[in-house]
């Protein structure tokens, strides 16, 4: 049957702030209470449902009340119960009979079309009995839910924090060991396997997640060859940035040290915005202009894009090349300082103004490296520290703070190692995730498949 058939919407009346009398008799608009007033405009137990701003929320009084203009009360006839015509409201969803522009709106003749069931009354009593059973144990799913999931947070930071203690990859390997028992509790929910993410490139870029090789050449030999091209393609001597050592938080294994951005890298600079075209080319001979969210942590995205107007005439110094390495200047507080490496660059994409690339000094050192480095651990607290701006909304790091930034440095066939065993781990965390959504994913059916067969 219809909606309509059973069940009238009546127009509140309006009852403006300034002409309510003091007293005791709730108001209602859209909503809920909006204040009080002397009399009432229904008197009988009813419902009063959003028709202007909160479109289709559903109360529910049980006292004489005042419904204002922005709302329709309903007081169920004989025969259908108060609390089951509440429940009915709520399961039909309103808001989708939205049609306003500026202000939300439901007209009740879209709502009076609903089609609807109508059981005896004992048997809407007996619904009511188990959907209010029902709600208050998801209530007490929730709040119970919302305990564990604080639980398992700490849970997480503190066995994950044993890990970032450790000193040495022996005491790693250890410390590894009693966590791995913790597994089934910990990697239930894609938080914790984030934070497993994040903890692993922590001990990556502190020389804790492969072994060190006594035969690998020291650091310094790796920097001083590298301020040597630098020396020779300037054409005079150079010596590091800043003679200044900060004070580090932690110590790095034996043959590795601390060099700035600026020594090791050559070329900095960023790109264009010009107003272009909103969406993904489809045609590759095209050009266009990267956006921001191209660059992810570790991951480079070239189909975040837009496409530049045919009017305007490209920039190909600005084109991005296969090597490069790239990190997000200027945005909001959450996507400045993020970085990431190109590996295989798509023809005619260019660089925005709010990304900045650089290129390691004749390649010494990998690019993949340096973004593990510039993602994690003791630079990525300095890039956070670094960002200035009026609002989280649009910060900034400057192309000078970049070059000042501490970065570990290691030979390079350790890096390679390093880079080698991240993207393992890395992969094995998104298998992780990827069987979680799957699990997610048949509960979901499950429960949609109960729900169906109950009703």
């Amino acid at each position: 049957m219809r909606l309509g058939s059973v069940l009238s919407l009546e127009y509140g009346s309006a009852l403006p702030e300034k002409e309510r009398l003091p007293g005791s008799i709730p108001v209602y608009g859209s909503n809920g209470i909006v204040g009080f007033h002397s009399s009432a405009l229904v008197s009988e137990p009813s419902l009063i449902v959003g028709r202007k701003g909160s479109v289709g929320a559903i109360n529910i009084s049980l006292v004489p009340f005042w419904s204002i203009d922005t709302s329709y009360f309903v007081t169920p006839p004989s025969g259908i119960e108060l609390h089951f015509a509440f429940h009915l409201l709520r399961s039909l969803g309103l808001a989708k009979h939205d049609k306003a522009t500026a202000i939300p709106g439901i007209n009740r003749n879209d709502v009076y079309a609903e089609i609807v069931g109508l059981p005896p009354l004992a048997e809407q009593s007996r619904i009511v009995t188990r959907v209010e059973a029902l709600m208050r144990l998801c209530d007490a799913l929730e709040a119970k839910g919302q305990l564990e999931a604080a639980q398992h947070a700490q849970l997480v930071s503190t066995l994950l924090g044993t890990l970032t203690a450790s000193t040495s990859p022996g005491e790693l390997a250890d410390n590894w060991q009693r966590v791995a028992q913790h597994f089934d509790l910990l990697l239930d929910r894609p938080a914790a396997i984030d934070a497993l993410e994040q903890t692993l490139l922590q001990l990556a870029v502190r020389g804790l997640l492969v072994p060190q090789d006594p035969t690998d050449e020291p650091a310094t030999e790796l920097i001083v060859r590298v301020m040597q091209r630098k020396a020779a393609s300037a054409g005079k001597s150079r010596k590091p940035t800043d003679d200044k050592l900060p004070l580090f938080p932690y110590e790095l294994p034996d043959r590795w040290t601390w060099a700035q951005l600026g020594d090791l890298v050559e070329n900095m600079g960023s790109g264009w915005s010009p107003a272009c075209d909103e969406g993904e080319r489809s045609d590759p001979t095209r050009w266009a202009v990267l956006r921001t969210t191209a660059v992810q942590v570790n991951e480079f995205r070239p189909r975040e894009h837009k496409v530049l107007p045919n009017k305007l005439s490209p920039r190909p110094e600005i084109e991005v090349q296969d090597g490069d390495i790239l990190i997000t200047r200027a945005g909001p507080m959450n996507r400045v300082g993020i970085s990431c490496w190109v590996d295989r660059a798509p023809p005619r994409l260019m660089l925005s103004d709010k990304i900045v690339r650089f290129h390691p000094v004749a390649d010494e050192m990998l690019p993949a490296f340096i973004v593990l480095t510039l993602n994690a651990g003791y630079t990525k607290d300095q890039i956070e520290a670094a960002k200035s701006g009026m609002a989280a909304s649009q910060v900034n790091i400057s192309q000078s703070d970049l070059r000042g930034f501490w970065i570990p440095v290691c030979s390079k066939t350790e890096q390679s190692r390093i880079v080698t065993r991240v993207t393992a781990l890395r992969r094995l965390c998104a298998d992780l995730r990827q069987r979680l959504a799957e699990r997610e994913a048949v509960q979901a059916r499950l429960a949609e498949a109960l729900v169906e067969s109950v009703g």
